[in-house]
């Protein structure tokens, strides 16, 4: 089902999730706003089956910080059967997954300048396409042509095969020199998301 339009600019509040990967390192360049953005009450936020959640990582000492609802198997095939192949699907769940950037970055080789962003995934049974979009204002679904028209570029991952299913979508980081690697994991399939500060 459609959510309702989320605009920031007309947002009176926005709700920031607490959890250990939060706190920014102290040396970390301050950031315009990195809460994930979400029109639900705290009270709705606790009753979803699939929890918002981000991940807060260092970008070369800029501030950087991914958001993205996280849906569970629960005994289904998501990607490739609920999610189908060959489709949009927003990596997640409710709210699209956004990545909130306090510099310039690259995202998979793209470049983008500092600011919010959302990436959805086309995936089939190979390789799938990563595609950074600059629409963060709407809800998750559906990935329509209208939301396309702001797509900024796409780049290819060949998921990894998990030696271990995992129930719960995740994403974690990898440091390296000036940002790392997003890690995206969910039911047997892993890939990472390079994102380095420019």
């Amino acid at each position: 089902m459609r959510g309702p339009y989320l605009g920031l600019t007309t947002l009176v509040a926005l709700f920031a999730l607490a959890c250990s990967q939060d706190e920014a390192p102290a040396a970390t360049e301050a950031a315009p706003e990195l809460s994930c953005a979400t029109s639900s009450s705290a009270e709705d936020l606790a009753a979803r089956p699939s929890p918002l959640d981000s991940v807060m990582f260092d970008m070369g000492g800029a501030a950087a910080k991914l958001c993205y609802g996280r849906p569970s198997a629960n005994g289904r095939t998501m990607v490739g059967g609920l999610d189908p192949f060959d489709a949009p699907w927003r990596m997640g769940a409710n709210e699209p997954t956004t990545l909130h950037l306090a510099s310039a970055a690259t995202v998979g080789g793209i470049e983008v300048d500092a600011g919010f962003y959302s990436l959805y995934a086309i995936p089939t049974a190979g390789t799938w396409t990563i595609v950074v979009n600059g629409n963060p204002e709407r809800w998750g679904v559906p990935i329509t042509e209208d939301v396309r028209a702001a797509d900024i570029g796409s780049f290819e991952v060949t998921p990894a095969e998990l030696e271990q299913h995992v129930e719960t979508l995740t994403f974690s980081f990898e440091a390296a020199d000036d940002g790392g690697d997003l890690v995206f994991s969910f039911e047997t399939r892993t890939f990472t998301i390079p994102v380095r500060r420019r």
